[in-house]
């Protein structure tokens, strides 16, 4: 052991690595659907090991979470502009004021409590489930020319305020918003998301009430002499389907030859068709003619009457198809619906399977009301030419690569931390972003420019985990090891009254929220919880509501107001900070 606790003092990475590998083990792990996650669970090991008194350099965490932040920013940087400047607007504002009272319940528990800054800061971090917030604290606090005796205390007592606080800002943000919430507000939540998925159309027939668009066919007919096709162009077929009907000709047979089909390819009798669309399409459509069951007479009367009669062509089906992700950065697409962009040529032998939205990734319905916006990801599938068609339109074909524009990042990262390190007096009180909130304000831009002109700023999905994961846990990694000496006295002097005060700066904030949600902005009650869950970042609520809805409609009120809770929340540990001071 004397070994190991020397070793650990000489080499403090090593106990950061070893903070890191229990956090992430420990916090894998769930009891009851509940789990501490890796943050929280990272901080606890670290306070642990930071019990053998080792020192780390404070230039540690500062490095890591400027990439942490710059990788918040840049995550939600499109969902940010976009709420602030469009049809996101109600949403964001809710957002503005959910968070001012989450800011206002930890001030009110803390000044009343008595409780220092450091303990302040803790309080709020953990209540709301922002852990970045306690890195703009910590360069508050830094910043205040304190003693530096008096410095460590506040310092020492954050992580500890926050761990006491986070159990319940977890558990508690989830149950109020998905269980008492809709007691309430009196929601019938399964109700109210029915009514809201056919008010975009989720009832209509447009490409199967919502899941046909992406369950789609390829399969092989031949056209009968007699069938009304013949002698028609592939476009005049393909116009006379039924209305909300998706029905494409990819292929063509004729005689020995496979050609690829064009619009203005004329059908003639005895051509074999490959035709995609939806199952149930197909089947209502060109009927079951030449199915087994019927005998020769009943089977040549099917045959006259049917456009068309299944085949088994191998070669002609073996048409190249992919799904791809793709990033959307067009203007002219932006807030367009579902069932709009359905009727353009884009969209020709396209089928849309998913819809991405937000650094969360939260998955939209596919109904023909949905609106897609610019930085969605959807997955579409088709032809190969035709995907990569309908993607240059679209905006830009997001294929998988694990190469990372780092120029772009570190030079971004230091824009915006050299403009946070600017300083301007006001009346004797020095007013700053500090190097984190800056490098959070670049993030959000080039984010936002990454959206608008994706030519530069590559950052694949896994480096932004990377960066929002482990330069988070790295920091609260330094500041438990840091911490740990002074964590059991802590504990002792906070103990229960921080955990009850904890319980009530999570639950009063929400429950006023909720209220304001539904009474003041009118929000719909499909949606109003995912709203809620947004404004105070609480991704495990949002499961829960989904769950308690059976529908992914909340998730709609949820990618603007998460950017926008997402960004103050952590700016307020520096406004906590200067407030209390």
């Amino acid at each position: 052991m004397a070994w190991l606790t020397g070793t650990l003092q000489r080499y403090p990475e090593i106990a950061i690595f070893l903070s890191l590998a229990i956090g992430y083990w420990v916090g894998g792990k769930s009891f009851k659907g509940f789990s501490l996650g890796a943050v929280t669970a990272t901080l606890l090991a670290a306070i642990a090991i930071g019990q053998l008194h080792i020192t780390v350099s404070p230039n540690v965490k500062s490095v890591f979470f400027l990439m942490f932040l710059f990788a918040v920013g840049y995550g939600v940087g499109p969902q940010f502009v976009r709420g602030i400047a469009k049809d996101g607007l109600p949403q964001a504002l809710f957002s503005v004021v959910q968070c001012v009272l989450s800011l206002a319940a930890a001030v009110v528990a803390a000044k009343v409590a008595g409780y220092d800054l450091g303990s302040a800061a803790g309080l709020f971090a953990g209540s709301q489930t922002i852990s970045a917030s306690m890195g703009l604290a910590t360069d508050a606090i830094n910043r205040l020319g304190l003693p530096p005796d008096q410095t460590k205390v506040m310092l020492d007592a954050m992580p500890t305020a926050y761990a006491i606080s986070y159990i319940f800002g977890t558990i508690g943000s989830a149950v109020i918003l998905a269980t008492l919430g809709p007691k309430l507000l009196r929601i019938d939540l399964v109700a109210a998301c029915k009514e809201y998925e056919a008010s975009l159309g989720g009832t209509t027939e447009l490409g199967g009430a919502g899941q046909a668009w992406h369950r789609y066919e390829l399969r092989a007919f031949r056209v009968v002499p007699d069938s009304v096709v013949c002698g028609k162009t592939v476009s005049q077929v393909e116009a006379l389907q039924p209305e909300n009907t998706r029905l494409f000709i990819e292929r063509v047979r004729r005689g020995s030859t496979v050609q690829e089909a064009t619009l203005d390819l004329v059908l003639q009798a005895d051509d074999v068709v490959a035709i995609a669309g939806p199952r149930d399409q197909l089947l209502s459509v060109l009927g079951a003619a030449g199915a087994t069951g019927q005998d020769a007479d009943d089977q040549a009367v099917a045959v006259r009457r049917a456009r068309a009669v299944e085949v088994d062509d191998p070669e002609l089906l073996a048409v190249p198809a992919e799904g791809v992700d793709v990033y959307i950065t067009s203007k002219a697409v932006d807030g367009k619906t579902l069932q709009e962009l359905a009727g353009l040529p884009l969209a020709r032998g396209v089928y849309l399977r998913k819809i991405k939205r937000g650094p969360t990734e939260t998955q939209i319905p596919v109904l023909p009301s949905t609106k897609l916006h610019r930085g969605d990801t959807i997955t579409i599938v088709g032809r190969t030419q035709d995907t990569s068609a309908a993607a240059k339109v679209l905006g830009v074909l997001d294929r998988p690569t694990n190469m990372t524009d780092v120029a772009f990042v570190t030079l971004a990262i230091t824009v915006g931390a050299l403009v946070g390190a600017i300083v301007i007096n006001v009346a004797g009180i020095p007013i700053t972003l500090s190097t984190a909130g800056g490098a959070l304000i670049a993030g959000l831009v080039f984010g936002w420019l990454r959206a608008i002109h994706p030519t530069f700023g590559r950052i694949p999905e896994p480096t932004v985990w990377f960066m929002n994961s482990v330069g988070l846990n790295v920091f609260i990694a330094v500041i438990g090891l840091t911490a740990g000496p002074g964590f059991v006295a802590g504990l002792q002097n906070l103990g229960l009254g921080l955990f009850l005060w904890g319980i009530m700066a999570t639950a009063v904030p929400l429950i006023l929220g909720m209220f304001i949600a539904r009474y003041v902005f009118h929000f719909h009650p499909a949606i109003l919880l995912g709203v809620c869950a947004g404004a105070r970042t609480t991704t495990a609520a949002l499961g829960m509501i989904c769950d308690a809805a059976k529908s992914q409609i909340p998730g709609l009120g949820y990618t603007v107001t998460y950017a926008v809770g997402n960004t103050l929340l952590t700016i307020w540990g520096m406004v906590i900070v200067m407030i209390l001071s």
